[in-house]
Protein backbone atom coordinates (compact mmCIF):
# COMPACT_ATOMS: atom_id res chain seq x y z
CA UNK A 1 0.00 0.00 0.00
CA UNK A 2 1.01 3.76 -0.80
CA UNK A 3 1.04 6.58 1.53
CA UNK A 4 -0.27 8.24 -1.05
CA UNK A 5 -2.46 7.96 -4.16
CA UNK A 6 -2.21 10.87 -6.87
CA UNK A 7 -4.60 11.08 -9.36
CA UNK A 8 -2.48 9.69 -12.55
CA UNK A 9 -0.42 6.98 -11.46
CA UNK A 10 0.97 3.37 -13.00
CA UNK A 11 2.13 0.51 -11.03
CA UNK A 12 2.97 -3.34 -11.75
CA UNK A 13 0.44 -6.09 -10.19
CA UNK A 14 1.55 -9.48 -10.34
CA UNK A 15 -1.60 -11.04 -11.55
CA UNK A 16 -2.64 -12.58 -14.81
CA UNK A 17 -5.67 -10.32 -16.71
CA UNK A 18 -8.14 -13.05 -16.03
CA UNK A 19 -7.48 -13.03 -12.45
CA UNK A 20 -7.68 -8.79 -12.17
CA UNK A 21 -11.22 -9.05 -14.09
CA UNK A 22 -12.15 -11.92 -11.31
CA UNK A 23 -11.02 -9.51 -8.78
CA UNK A 24 -12.60 -6.02 -10.13
CA UNK A 25 -16.48 -6.09 -8.80
CA UNK A 26 -14.91 -6.84 -4.64
CA UNK A 27 -11.80 -4.48 -5.82
CA UNK A 28 -14.45 -1.34 -6.75
CA UNK A 29 -16.20 -1.84 -3.52
CA UNK A 30 -19.53 -2.84 -5.65
CA UNK A 31 -19.47 0.37 -7.89
CA UNK A 32 -20.75 0.16 -11.29
CA UNK A 33 -17.53 -0.88 -14.09
CA UNK A 34 -17.95 -0.93 -17.66
CA UNK A 35 -15.26 -3.31 -19.03
CA UNK A 36 -13.69 -2.53 -22.44
CA UNK A 37 -10.31 -4.30 -23.95
CA UNK A 38 -7.58 -4.17 -21.62
CA UNK A 39 -9.21 -1.48 -19.89
CA UNK A 40 -12.33 -0.74 -17.25
CA UNK A 41 -14.36 2.40 -16.17
CA UNK A 42 -15.27 2.60 -12.31
CA UNK A 43 -17.80 5.39 -11.71
CA UNK A 44 -17.09 6.97 -7.90
CA UNK A 45 -19.55 9.08 -6.89
CA UNK A 46 -19.40 12.41 -9.17
CA UNK A 47 -16.16 11.21 -11.01
CA UNK A 48 -14.70 8.02 -12.25
CA UNK A 49 -11.14 5.97 -12.36
CA UNK A 50 -10.19 4.86 -15.67
CA UNK A 51 -7.76 1.86 -15.63
CA UNK A 52 -5.86 0.48 -18.89
CA UNK A 53 -3.37 -2.21 -18.74
CA UNK A 54 -1.11 -4.83 -20.41
CA UNK A 55 0.59 -8.18 -19.51
CA UNK A 56 4.32 -7.97 -19.03
CA UNK A 57 7.16 -10.56 -19.08
CA UNK A 58 6.45 -13.20 -16.38
CA UNK A 59 9.05 -12.33 -13.43
CA UNK A 60 11.23 -15.46 -13.15
CA UNK A 61 12.92 -16.17 -9.65
CA UNK A 62 14.85 -19.23 -9.91
CA UNK A 63 12.37 -22.28 -11.28
CA UNK A 64 9.41 -19.72 -10.18
CA UNK A 65 7.29 -17.49 -12.85
CA UNK A 66 5.27 -14.60 -11.79
CA UNK A 67 2.50 -13.36 -13.81
CA UNK A 68 2.39 -9.48 -14.20
CA UNK A 69 0.82 -7.13 -15.24
CA UNK A 70 1.42 -3.08 -15.81
CA UNK A 71 -1.69 -1.52 -14.51
CA UNK A 72 -1.86 2.62 -15.41
CA UNK A 73 -4.90 4.27 -12.87
CA UNK A 74 -6.32 7.78 -14.02
CA UNK A 75 -8.83 9.49 -11.92
CA UNK A 76 -11.47 12.24 -12.96
CA UNK A 77 -13.67 14.12 -10.46
CA UNK A 78 -12.61 12.33 -7.49
CA UNK A 79 -10.98 14.09 -4.37
CA UNK A 80 -8.50 13.35 -2.75
CA UNK A 81 -9.60 11.67 0.37
CA UNK A 82 -11.91 9.93 -1.36
CA UNK A 83 -8.96 8.59 -3.68
CA UNK A 84 -6.37 7.57 -1.18
CA UNK A 85 -10.25 5.89 0.34
CA UNK A 86 -10.62 4.04 -2.65
CA UNK A 87 -7.36 3.01 -3.24
CA UNK A 88 -6.57 1.67 0.33
CA UNK A 89 -9.91 -0.33 -0.24
CA UNK A 90 -8.54 -1.84 -3.16
CA UNK A 91 -4.96 -2.14 -2.49
CA UNK A 92 -6.24 -4.21 0.73
CA UNK A 93 -8.58 -6.34 -1.25
CA UNK A 94 -5.88 -7.08 -4.24
CA UNK A 95 -3.24 -7.66 -1.91
CA UNK A 96 -2.02 -11.41 -2.12
CA UNK A 97 0.47 -13.00 0.46
CA UNK A 98 0.76 -16.09 2.11
CA UNK A 99 1.85 -16.87 5.91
Amino acid sequence: MQAQYPADFRREMGCTEAELLMWLPGAVNGRAVRLMERSAEVSIDSGRLELAWRALPPRRIALLRMPRLAISFHFEGVGDAERQAFMRYFDLYTQRGGG
